[in-house]
């Protein structure tokens, strides 16, 4: 006997090495909120113009606060690597909680590695953009993203497999940039631009270029604020690594949505008080549109060069935290044998406290991923998209059952919602199918082949692969997680 057993019925093969700071700072940096919105800046724009980046963020953080105490609820009860997988599994009873659970961890594992993808392709642009703040003349080729994505890539999977135990001090120095290299940011394009915007850009000149009514483009467009704060369930994977998880992971989660909040509004504000020249900016031809933002607050190149670094490096520890994240699914399914080679994958190296072979599979599928743009810009920003729709519909694929069952299935952990959590769940499932079905709208109208919105082809399409992956594999072999005796 002697051997600890964790929430998910395995032995610890992980070092427990993060506390309540570490974790936090891996949530807010796996986030990287103010980073997130600057980067979609430029798509956010069409969907209402500066008010409609900042209401439409507001909402998107009020309904993923919704999401957040459903989710805090489940991992304070059930702290697992599997997260919303494992949750799945056990909320709609025996009966169901098998196949439900195997769906729920596939469509949350292809969920984060598209947002590992996208994440990606944003420091790529940086970094080539960069580059160009020094070589005006520069024309950016989609392959010079590309060279910048695999480097980057395969540099931060190694760190993962070989630096795990500097990972926890790394995400402080993350912490730090989030929120110190926030304030510098906000200050700087508060304080440095020459004429500023006036104050109905910002609140009150909806402008609305998508085709669509203006309360469509509104809803589409909390997409944008959705990739901001999309992260609820990120931590919850590394459930192993913490030596107090039932009480760590909610406050954990709670900090991500607050605090990626409060730095993502005011970023938002004093980004969009910088803007001189709007349309500069919606027709930069670099990689990065930010970088005209920056160009015209600072008015120098060493100034732009200087707040794109901080992205940059920022940005660079948000990678490793999601590669942890992307990795912990995928070895958490792999172990209780509900994916192909599950042996191989459910391997661990316990000196380097890392499972390798799921860390290069993620990194091997990123660097696939990251081919797409070389042929199509849409279609990589619908892999952006599809992070939102597939995490989502994982969730709800937990909270749901939790709701139909009386919430009778779950031990009560440390954070417990009690009768409130009935409405609580109730909400944030009809909202999550409500917004779903809105982010698969046409970005645009009217809209062209190219130009498609191709969300829902994605969805589709990773459910109907999840299920011939069931008829093949699941339906007899695979067991469902144990469940530890808690």
């Amino acid at each position: 006997e002697g051997i600890p057993i964790n929430a998910s019925g395995h032995k610890d093969q992980l070092q427990r090495q993060y506390g309540l700071l570490g974790i936090c700072g891996l949530a807010l940096t796996i986030d990287n909120a103010w980073i997130a919105l600057g980067g979609s800046i430029a798509v956010a724009i069409f969907n209402g113009g500066p008010p409609g980046i900042l209401y439409e963020l507001i909402v998107a953080c009020s309904y993923y606060g919704l999401i957040a105490a459903c989710i805090a609820e489940l991992a304070s009860a059930i702290p697992s690597a599997g997260g919303v997988y494992h949750w799945a599994s056990v909320t709609p009873g025996p009966k169901y909680g098998r196949i439900l659970g195997f769906f729920t961890g596939s469509l949350n594992f292809f969920g984060w590695i598209f947002d590992l993808a996208s994440i990606v392709q944003i420091v790529s642009n940086v970094s080539v953009q960069m580059y160009a703040v020094f070589h005006p003349n520069l024309s950016i080729q989609p392959w010079h993203v590309y060279v910048a994505f695999l480097l980057i890539t395969w540099v931060c999977a190694a760190t993962v497999i070989f630096g795990n135990r500097f990972i926890p001090y790394l995400q402080n120095v993350g912490l730090v940039l989030v929120i110190i290299g926030g304030l510098v940011t906000i200050i700087v394009v508060a304080a440095m631009p020459k004429t500023h915007a006036s104050n109905s850009f910002v609140w009150k000149d909806w402008s609305n270029q998508t085709g669509w009514s203006s309360g469509v483009a509104f809803l589409t467009g909390v997409l944008n604020g959705a990739f901001t704060i999309g992260t609820p369930d990120a931590i919850t994977h590394m459930a192993e690594e913490l030596p107090n998880p039932k009480t760590d992971l909610p406050k954990g989660v709670a900090a991500q949505i607050i605090l990626g909040f409060l730095t993502s509004f005011c970023y938002a504000i004093a980004i969009l008080y910088s803007i001189s020249d709007l349309n500069a900016v919606l027709s930069s031809n670099g990689a990065f549109p930010l970088a005209a933002v920056y160009s015209q607050a600072t008015g120098n190149k060493g100034g732009t060069f200087g707040l794109l670094f901080i992205i940059f490096l920022s940005l660079l520890i948000c990678v490793i935290g999601t590669f942890l994240t992307v990795s912990r699914i995928w070895w958490a399914l792999a172990r209780d044998n509900a994916t192909p080679f599950s042996h191989f994958f459910a391997l661990v190296n316990e000196r380097l406290s890392c499972p390798i072979p799921a860390t290069l599979l993620a990194a091997i599928l990123c660097t696939a991923l990251g081919a797409i743009p070389l042929g199509s810009k849409t279609a990589f920003s619908d892999l952006a998209g599809s992070f939102i729709i597939l995490t989502t519909t994982s969730y709800a694929l937990a909270i749901a059952p939790h709701l139909l069952t009386g919430r009778k299935n779950v031990p009560p952990g440390p954070f417990w919602m009690g009768s409130a959590g009935f409405a609580i769940n109730g909400l944030a499932v009809v909202l999550i199918i409500f917004f779903n079905i809105m982010f698969c709208f046409p970005y645009a109208m009217p809209t062209t082949v190219q130009a498609m919105n191709y969300n829902s082809v994605i969805l589709a399409g990773v459910v109907a692969l999840t299920a011939i992956w069931w008829f093949i594999h699941g339906f007899k072999k695979y067991p469902g997680p144990k469940l530890a005796s808690l």
